[in-house]
C-alpha cells in the first residue's frame, strides 16, 4: 500500500515486470510520459506496447537479472533512451526523443528468490542538451556556427590518415572574402559580421553533408572534400566562387555584392601532413588574390585561369 504511493511522487519512472516480463508496477511517471495509463497496461507483456524493446540486448539483460541476480545500467550516452517518450522541452530540437539514464535489477520475494525485474528511468534530456552545447562550443564558430580552426585540423589530420590507409582522394578548398577590409569600414562591422555568416551559409548549402567547412580565421575559411581529386575540387571550387558572386547580399538597408578568391590543393606524395597541405592551398589562394581576386586557383598551376563549372 505504501509503494505505489512513493513511486508515485517519485520524479522518475518505475517499470516493474515480473520473469514472463509482463508489466507489474507501472507508476504514474511512466503514465505520465508515455501516455498510457496503468489499469492499461499491467498484467500485459511490455512488448505489446514497446515492440522496439524487444532486441538481443533487453533481452539478455532481462534474462540476466532473473537468472543471476545481475545490476545493469543503460547509459544514456551509450543508448540515448529505452523508452521512446517525447522530450518534456521543445525548446532545443536536437533529440527527438527524451534522454534516459536507466537502471534494471532484481526484486526478491520473501524466501529470496528473483521475482521480479525492476527498470527506473530518468529523463536526462537537459544535461544532455548541455553537454551537446558544450561540445559543439569547443568546436563550432560562435559567429558563423560553423567549424573552428581547432576542429578544422583534427578533422584534416583524420582524413588524411585515412587518405593514405585508403589511397583514395582528398582536396582542401581555401578561400577569404575580397576587399572585405573595405566593406567592414564602409559599412561597419555589424553588416560585416552579417556578410560571414550569409557567405558561409550560401556555400554551407552548395557542399555535400561529407564536407567539412570551418573557419580559418578572420575572413579566411577552409573546406575539407573527403575522396575528391583536385579536378572535381576545382568544379566545387568554381560553382561556390559563381555562385556568391551572383549572390545580392541585403541587410539593416544595405545591398552589396561579394567576391571571393578560392585556392585548390589535394594531397599527393610530397602533401601528406595538415600543415603542408594547408601551406598549398594558402599559396593557391594567394596567387588567386595577386591575379586579380574573384578567380579559382589550383595549386601547382604556372598561371591563373578560370575553371569551368559543371
Amino acid at each position: 500500500m505504501i509503494f505505489p504511493q512513493v513511486s508515485d511522487i517519485l520524479d522518475i519512472g518505475i517499470v516493474i515486470l515480473d520473469r514472463d516480463l509482463k508489466v507489474f508496477t507501472w507508476n504514474r511517471w511512466m503514465e505520465r510520459h508515455s501516455g498510457i495509463a496503468a489499469e492499461r497496461i499491467i498484467g500485459q507483456p511490455l512488448f505489446d506496447f514497446f515492440p522496439e524493446l524487444d532486441n538481443p540486448r533487453f533481452l539478455r539483460s532481462c534474462r540476466c537479472v532473473v537468472g543471476l541476480g545481475n545490476l545493469y545500467f543503460f547509459s544514456q550516452k551509450l543508448h540515448h533512451y529505452l523508452f521512446p517518450f517525447k522530450p518534456v522541452s521543445t525548446l532545443d530540437k536536437r533529440f527527438p526523443f527524451m534522454q534516459q539514464s536507466c537502471n534494471m535489477g532484481p526484486i526478491r520475494d520473501e524466501n529470496g528468490a528473483i521475482a521480479y525485474i525492476c527498470i527506473t528511468v530518468r529523463d536526462v534530456t537537459d544535461i544532455a542538451v548541455y553537454e551537446q552545447r558544450l561540445i559543439e562550443m569547443n568546436m563550432k564558430d560562435g559567429l558563423t556556427g560553423i567549424y573552428n580552426r581547432r576542429f578544422l585540423n583534427t578533422r584534416l589530420r583524420e582524413e588524411i590518415n585515412r587518405t593514405r590507409r585508403y589511397r583514395n582522394a582528398l582536396s582542401l578548398l581555401m578561400f577569404d572574402l575580397d576587399h572585405f577590409k573595405v566593406v567592414n569600414d564602409t559599412y561597419g562591422h555589424l553588416f560585416g559580421d552579417y556578410i560571414l555568416q550569409a557567405v558561409t551559409a550560401l556555400i554551407g548549402s552548395l557542399i555535400r553533408s561529407t564536407d567539412v567547412l570551418a573557419r580559418y580565421g578572420g575572413e579566411e575559411f577552409c573546406c575539407i572534400l573527403p575522396e575528391t581529386d583536385m579536378n572535381q575540387a576545382a568544379v566545387i571550387a568554381e560553382r561556390c566562387r559563381r555562385t556568391v558572386e551572383a549572390n545580392l547580399f541585403h541587410s539593416q538597408g544595405i545591398a552589396v555584392h561579394i567576391t571571393i578568391s578560392m585556392g585548390v590543393a589535394q594531397v599527393v606524395d610530397e602533401i601528406d601532413t595538415p600543415e603542408k597541405l594547408i601551406d598549398q592551398a594558402d599559396q593557391a589562394l594567394y596567387a588567386a588574390k595577386k591575379g586579380g581576386r574573384n578567380r579559382v586557383v589550383l595549386s601547382g598551376a604556372s598561371e591563373v585561369t578560370p575553371v569551368a563549372a559543371d
